[in-house]
C-alpha cells in the first residue's frame, strides 16, 4: 500500500505541471460550456413554454430589444439574440464575440403595462401551494412591482447586454481555475518555507490539505468580489447609455425591492430566510458572503444621476 502511494506521489510530482494545466483548463471549459453553446444549454433551461410549445418572443419585445442594442452601440447585433424566458427579469448567457454569440431571455411580464397587466394576471403563480390572488392587497402590490416602465425595461435588458459584452462570463469562469492554480502555489510556498520537501509524507499531506483550505477560501472570496464588481460595472454601463436609462434603473431596483418585500410576507418563514426586510437577498449558502445588495445598486445609479454623469 505504501509503495503504491509513493508511486502515485512520484508520478504526480513528475507530471504536476501538465496535470495542473489540464485541471485548470478542464474547470474553465466546464464553467464556460453553457456560454459557448447558449442555444443548447442556457436557452433550453430558461425558455418559456406554453402547452408544450416554446413561447415565441413578441414583436413588441423584439423591437424593444433591437432598440436597446442600438442605444448601447452594439456593432454586430446579429451576435446577440433574444428569446422568451420565464421569470420576471431578463437573464443572459454567452459571449458576443464567440461563434454562437449571446442569448438574452426576456420575460412575459415585460409585455405588460400599467393599463394592460395581462402578461402578469393571466399567469398562475403558486406560493406555498396557493395561487396568488391578483385582486387581493398583496397580489395587487406584487402585480404593481412586476410592471415596469419602458425605461426600466430598457435598463434591465441593457444591464444584461453590458455584462455579456464586457466579458463577464469569461471573468466568472476564470475564478475557479485561477484559485485551483493558487492551491499549487500555496502548497509549493508552504513546503519551501518549512523545508518539507525532504520531510515525512504525512507532513507534506497536511500541508496540501492546508493549501486546499486556503484555496477554497480564496475561491469564495474572489468569486463574490468578481460577481459584485461585474454587477456594479454592468449597472454603470447600462445607466450610462442615457439619463432615461439611469432613471429606469432606479425604478427597476425599486420594483425588485418591492417585489421581494411582498414575497417575503407571502412566503412566510421561507420568505424570511430568503429575503431581508429591505428586500435584498440573503446569501444562498454559508460560503457565499452576500448577493450584491439591490439597495446599493440603486444608490449607485442615484449617485450617478446626482453627479450628472449621465
Amino acid at each position: 500500500m505504501a509503495s503504491r502511494f509513493l508511486k502515485y506521489s512520484v508520478l504526480l510530482q513528475k507530471y504536476r505541471t501538465p496535470l495542473l494545466i489540464a485541471s485548470c483548463g478542464g474547470v474553465f471549459a466546464a464553467n464556460m460550456f453553457y456560454h459557448v453553446f447558449p442555444d443548447v444549454s442556457y436557452r433550453q433551461l430558461y425558455q418559456a413554454w406554453h402547452r408544450g410549445e416554446p413561447v415565441v418572443l413578441s414583436e413588441k419585445l423584439e423591437n424593444l430589444f433591437q432598440q436597446v442594442l442600438k442605444d448601447y452601440g452594439i456593432s454586430s447585433p446579429k451576435n446577440v439574440s433574444a428569446f422568451a424566458s420565464f421569470g420576471f427579469h431578463p437573464v443572459g448567457a454567452g459571449v458576443p464575440w464567440l461563434p454562437a454569440g449571446a442569448q438574452i431571455g426576456i420575460p412575459a411580464n415585460f409585455n405588460s403595462t400599467a393599463d394592460d397587466p395581462s402578461g402578469i394576471t393571466n399567469r398562475n403563480i403558486f406560493i406555498n401551494g396557493k395561487t396568488v390572488d391578483w385582486s387581493s392587497e398583496s397580489g395587487s402590490t406584487l402585480k404593481e412591482a412586476l410592471v415596469f416602465s419602458l425605461d426600466a425595461q430598457k435598463f434591465a435588458i441593457a444591464r444584461e447586454v453590458a455584462r455579456l459584452q464586457s466579458g463577464g462570463p469569461v471573468m466568472s469562469a476564470a475564478v475557479a481555475p485561477f484559485c485551483l492554480g493558487g492551491v499549487w502555489v500555496y502548497s509549493v510556498v508552504l513546503k519551501q518555507v518549512f523545508g518539507l520537501y525532504g520531510g515525512p509524507a504525512l507532513l507534506r499531506g497536511a500541508v496540501n490539505i492546508v493549501a486546499l483550505g486556503i484555496g477554497a477560501v480564496s475561491y469564495f472570496l474572489t468569486s463574490d468580489a468578481v460577481s459584485q464588481w461585474l454587477d456594479y460595472s454592468s449597472d454603470r454601463r447600462a445607466a450610462g447609455v442615457s439619463r432615461d436609462y439611469a432613471k429606469g434603473g432606479v425604478e427597476f431596483y425599486d420594483k425588485i425591492l418591492s417585489r421581494n418585500k411582498t414575497l417575503r410576507s407571502l412566503m412566510g418563514q421561507k420568505g424570511e430566510d430568503m429575503y431581508a426586510p429591505s428586500g435584498n437577498l440573503f446569501p444562498a449558502h454559508v460560503f457565499q458572503l452576500k448577493h450584491t445588495p439591490y439597495t446599493s445598486r440603486r444608490e449607485q445609479i442615484l449617485a450617478l444621476l446626482k453627479e450628472e454623469k449621465v
